[in-house]
């Protein structure tokens, strides 16, 4: 089990309404005012102490490269799959392309699970010592041959990545750790950024079925633009909240490496997609540490005499136990043909999930 103690629920305010998930506007947090970084870091940390997701507006994301994105996973998706198939993740060394319906993971409450997806990260050269060393996770990106889609994917993703390090950063300030305790760590990331189309098919008629199911990110943070309802939050109180629309707002999210990172200051939160609509897209951006980074709960966030309530775990090697638990691809290449070994794997982080789907 890569993880100790799991700290027990929060008594957090929440009456299970789309009114809860805090609004934080950070357009000052490229600012010089020391004053204005603080309460916005404060305001953030804060957010994820009580429930683990949050709403950020004045990001300085570019929205019109945000709808172009959108625009090329369209674009790709309405492809023939004989034309996808050609970039199919499992012909990959180091988990990149794309990712068929029939690619499923195993959750519980999934029941009408219908999505395919693109998986990118850092876009490192084919002649990477880590890549060349077989890194399962680490390596170049794989471009289908669509016109504009990786200049405008790229462009996207450079954008993204720089939020999530100055996120981390404000988090750095508001735990009180010493500058670059998190952003040092995450110099080579094994960070992700997935385009998802999730589809309801024509037989389910029945809206509050399950598309993906509840889970927790594995990651340090999560960045989300708000484009389509669907997305719905668990509360301390076990209860699933919506969380609102608003193409100008990201929504951020704690992952199971910042929750063990910060002994359990912050919560890494069960979150699910309903089917509320025909069809649906995505972008979520994963901030991850690098894959050899040990995350252990910093000492300054740990009390005097107690003891840290997370066993440490390398950041690469929770990831990969996690994608072969979602992807048969991955299960398959382990197993090598044998019924033994990476059945059943489980997240410790999810633990906290009453297994409800209402």
């Amino acid at each position: 089990m890569l993880v100790g103690t799991i700290i027990e629920k929060r008594n957090a305010s929440s009456a299970g309404t789309v009114g809860d998930l805090p609004l934080i506007d950070i357009s000052g947090i490229r600012s010089a005012d020391n004053r204005r970084l603080r309460e916005i870091a404060d305001e953030i940390g804060n957010a994820a102490r009580e429930i683990g997701f949050f709403r950020i507006i004045g990001h300085g994301i570019d929205l019109d490269l945000v709808e172009r994105t959108y625009q090329q996973a369209q674009q790709f998706f309405a492809l023939p799959e004989a034309f996808k198939r050609r970039y199919y993740i499992g012909l990959s060394t180091n988990h990149r392309g794309y990712v068929p319906f029939t690619e499923k993971g195993d959750y519980p409450d999934e029941v009408n699970r219908s999505y395919e997806a693109f998986d990118l990260g850092v876009d490192l050269p084919h002649d990477d010592p880590d890549y060349l060393a077989g890194n399962r996770l680490l390596g170049p990106n794989v471009w289908p041959g669509v016109v504009g889609f990786k200049q405008t994917v790229s462009a996207y993703y450079a954008q993204i990545s720089a939020l999530g390090r100055i996120i981390s950063t404000a988090l750095e300030l508001h735990l009180g750790l010493p500058p670059g305790s998190m952003t040092d760590q995450m110099s080579k990331p094994i960070s992700q950024l997935r385009l998802l189309h999730y589809v309801r098919r024509n037989a389910e008629v029945d809206t509050k079925s399950v598309n993906m199911g509840a889970h927790t990110d594995y990651e340090c943070l999560t960045l989300l633009h708000t484009r389509n309802a669907g997305l719905q939050v668990m509360t301390a109180e076990d209860e699933w909240i919506d969380v609102p629309v608003d193409r100008h707002v990201y929504v951020v999210n704690i992952g199971d490496m910042m929750e063990a990172w910060t002994n359990g200051l912050l919560r890494s939160t069960p979150h699910r997609v309903l089917n509320q609509s025909p069809e649906r897209f995505s972008m979520p951006y994963f901030v991850a540490a690098n894959h050899g980074t040990v995350i252990s709960p910093f000492p300054e966030l740990v009390g005097r005499g107690e003891k840290p309530k997370y066993a440490p775990f390398r950041a690469g090697d929770h990831l990969e136990r996690m994608l072969i638990r979602d992807f048969p691809y991955l299960r398959n290449q382990v197993q090598k043909g044998s019924t033994e070994g990476n059945q059943n794997v489980e997240n410790p982080f999810e633990k906290r999930m009453n297994g409800s789907s209402n």
